[in-house]
C-alpha cells in the first residue's frame, strides 16, 4: 500500500537511505502502486507490493548514479 510519508517505509529502508533518497523511493513506490492497479480498482497486493518495490529500488538507483555524475564528474 502507499506510504504517507518516509515514517512508514519499511525499517531496511529508512535506515540504509538518506533522507532524499528515501523520498525517491517513498514516490516512485506510490507512482508504480497507483499506475499498477487494475482498471476496476482491486489489486493483486502481493504483484503489486513486489513490481511497485522493485520500481522504487530502480528509480533509488538511478538517483545515485546521478549524484555520483554531479559529485564525481
Amino acid at each position: 500500500m502507499p506510504y504517507k510519508n518516509n515514517t512508514e517505509l519499511p525499517d531496511t529502508i529508512r535506515k540504509n537511505l538518506s533522507e532524499p533518497a528515501q523520498d525517491v523511493y517513498r514516490e516512485a513506490f506510490n507512482n508504480a502502486w497507483d499506475q499498477y492497479q487494475s482498471p476496476r480498482g482491486q489489486e493483486i497486493t502481493h504483484n503489486l507490493d513486489e513490481s511497485a518495490h522493485s520500481v522504487a529500488w530502480a528509480a533509488v538507483q538511478n538517483f545515485r548514479e546521478k549524484n555520483e555524475k554531479t559529485t564525481n564528474p
